[in-house]
């Protein structure tokens, strides 16, 4: 065996053989594997914010095998394989970087940003157009992307032909009118469709004020999330220590004396 990646070629292969290979692996397709992939890129930032390296080499590799695995399934039905999803992403790189690989000057990372965008945006024209399809300034946000991130996403792209608000102050009547109206939604009838409704769109206006503030939503969330768990470990200890139980004052006295704590450190 020569490198290792074709080693692992070769164990994807084996994995899927019809005959010999795995039953479980055999029996995977590209919509039973994605939850697998989305899984393993979330415990590759989960390393890195860990700044655990030698998970980090784990986590990629474990990565890598999804991509394999993906293009192994496609090459069994014609469609491409690895070497060619290697390709494109080396095409990609060299296209959407004129000023490394061309003779295009870029002056700063802003302008570089400007280009990638623009370069991106001319591909999905491109691609709307092999489809016959309209070009919306929407095209090409993940389906699979987090909700909150998604959202961002799709708030920037509309922002860039103007559909946006001037600042942040306008979001914040917003998210106020979008509670109210949750609010005036329970009272009325707690339909469950339309308080899922009204909470999205609360949700939204969040990610919104986010966006106006330069705040990642998604990265507040997980900072919110992570405290939130510190916190009430650190509650739990403590009823347990005193014999607290599961009483809601006791609890609510013991998280404020938790936050008063963090506070003093």
């Amino acid at each position: 065996m020569n490198r290792p990646l074709d080693r692992l070629l070769v164990i994807m292969a084996q994995l899927r053989d019809p005959q010999h290979g795995c039953p479980w692996d055999r029996e995977q397709n590209f919509a039973t594997i994605a939850p697998y992939t989305i899984e393993e890129a979330y415990e590759v930032a989960d390393a890195i914010a860990r700044r655990d390296m030698a998970s980090l080499k784990d986590e990629l590799g474990d990565l890598l095998f999804q991509v394999v695995f993906h293009a192994r399934m496609a090459e069994e039905q014609s469609l491409f394989s690895f070497e060619d999803v290697a390709a494109a992403i080396a095409d990609k790189m060299e296209r959407r970087h004129p000023h490394v690989f061309g003779n295009v000057r870029v002056e700063s990372s802003a302008a570089q940003a400007e280009a990638w965008e623009e370069h991106k945006t001319a591909e999905r024209r491109a691609r709307a157009q092999e489809k016959g399809a309209a070009e919306s300034v929407l095209d090409g946000v993940a389906l699979g992307l987090p909700a909150l991130l998604r959202a961002d996403k799709l708030q920037k792209r509309a922002a860039r032909i103007g559909f946006d608000w001037p600042d942040a102050r306008p979001v914040f009547h917003k998210l106020k009118e979008e509670i109210a109206e949750l609010e005036a939604e329970l009272q009325k009838s707690a339909d469950r469709p339309a308080l899922e409704d009204e909470m999205g769109d609360i949700l939204f206006a969040a990610t919104n004020l986010a966006r106006k503030l330069d705040i990642d939503p998604e990265g507040a969330l997980r900072h919110a999330i992570a405290k939130f768990e510190r916190r009430f470990r650190r509650v739990e200890m403590l009823s347990a220590e005193r014999g607290s139980g599961s009483d809601l004052d006791a609890l609510e006295a013991l998280w404020q004396q938790v936050k008063l704590d963090e506070r003093e450190q």
